[in-house]
């Protein structure tokens, strides 16, 4: 999840209070999640053939939520993985879910702007994180400074048909604003923290980037 700042206390506070459904959501087992959601097997499965590019890398991943990708990375090879989220109700299903890994992870509960986290990493997982924070460039900055090989993202893209439902539930029901981007900005994003490889899909209504040094 976000950065706890004065402007996402909303966003805290809805996944403080929607934890355990947002975490089924993203359980890709159901039928239902994998026809009308593609987009979260295919970030998965790049979050985990990019952790297998490199020789048990470290992995940061940031809005970690419930860990549910954290648990295919850590058996892709991970030698570790440290999760960021400002949620203590997610970060505690993380600790239930990567259990068995106890010794190979490190979860940190905060404001990823301010946290203390110890780099570096080759890979850097950002993924269901962009679609609520304001200021994407400070927080794709950090990342960059972190990361010596790999960033995995994931943003939400306009769609005529879902985006004005989705605007309605986050932001008059839920009052959580949410962010949408255009590929072209998304590459100078990337460009602009120094990386030379840039790969963006469109897999659904939103963007996948695999960005590398």
């Amino acid at each position: 999840m976000p950065s706890q700042t004065p402007s996402n206390a909303p966003v805290k506070e809805h996944f403080r209070r929607k934890a355990f459904s947002f975490d089924a959501l993203y359980n890709e087992q159901r039928f239902v999640q994998r026809r009308i959601r593609p987009g979260l097997i295919r970030r998965r499965q790049l979050a985990v053939d990019a952790v297998k590019s490199y020789d048990a890398p470290r992995v940061l991943d940031v809005g970690c939520g419930s860990g549910r990708v954290g648990e295919f990375v850590l058996e892709a090879g991970a030698r570790e993985w440290v999760g960021v989220d400002f949620s203590d109700t997610m970060l505690q299903l993380a600790g239930e879910r990567l259990e068995r890994y106890k010794d190979r992870i490190k979860l940190i509960e905060g404001d990823f702007l301010q946290a203390d986290i110890a780099g570096p990493f080759e890979v850097v997982l950002a993924l269901g994180f962009f679609d609520y924070i304001p200021n994407s460039e400070a927080f794709l900055a950090r990342m960059s400074e972190l990361c010596t090989g790999s960033i995995v993202a994931s943003f939400p893209g306009w769609n005529t048909l879902k985006g004005p439902v989705r605007k309605l539930r986050y932001e008059l029901l839920h009052h959580v604003k949410i962010y949408d981007y255009t590929a072209a900005q998304l590459q100078k994003m990337f460009s602009d923290c120094g990386f030379s490889q840039i790969q963006i899909d469109r897999p659904g209504s939103g963007f996948l980037v695999h960005a590398r040094r």
